[in-house]
């Protein structure tokens, strides 16, 4: 669904989910002005269409044992095709990393990884990331505390 397609009440609707993924579709339809069925059908819609990609529970990262946030910057060796995709199919099979994101500028990729520990991130670099082959250099800042966290668009 293009961007333009999303008249005022879909943005509502979408405004609604993100607050709320667990939402009725009664409570959605009263909060949105709109009866349940074409709330219901608009829902839907924006489903099919991709703009609501999928609904998830937010965890606390510090209440699961996983008060360690680190952002990593990593640069490979070589930046052609094969070198990329060989470091972007490792690091997704690797649970610690929550967001890998290709970059522009003195960085190849920045990942977001949360661990317990700095004694498991260490085991982390030493066993998993620097072991990718391509690997040239990796530097790593670690989160103090979150000053602004969001999960929803500013729709």
């Amino acid at each position: 669904m293009p961007y333009a397609d999303l008249d005022p009440i879909d943005r509502r609707i979408l405004r609604e989910v993100q607050h709320d993924g667990r939402v009725t579709n009664q409570d959605l339809s009263e909060r949105v002005g709109l009866s349940p069925s074409p709330c219901l059908r608009r829902v839907r819609r924006l489903e099919a269409d991709g703009v609501i990609a999928r609904y998830v529970g937010l965890v606390d990262p510090v209440a699961v044992g996983l008060p360690v946030s680190a952002f990593i910057r990593v640069r490979l060796h070589q930046q052609d095709d094969r070198h990329l995709a060989r470091f972007e199919a490792a690091v997704a099979a690797f649970a610690e990393v929550m967001e890998c994101y290709l970059m522009s500028g003195d960085a190849d990729y920045q990942l977001r990884v949360l661990v317990e520990s700095l004694g498991a991130f260490e085991d982390f670099l030493r066993q998993k990331l620097t072991r990718i082959e391509g690997v040239a250099e990796v530097t790593t800042s670690f989160a103090l505390r979150a000053i602004v966290y969001k999960t929803a668009l500013p729709i």
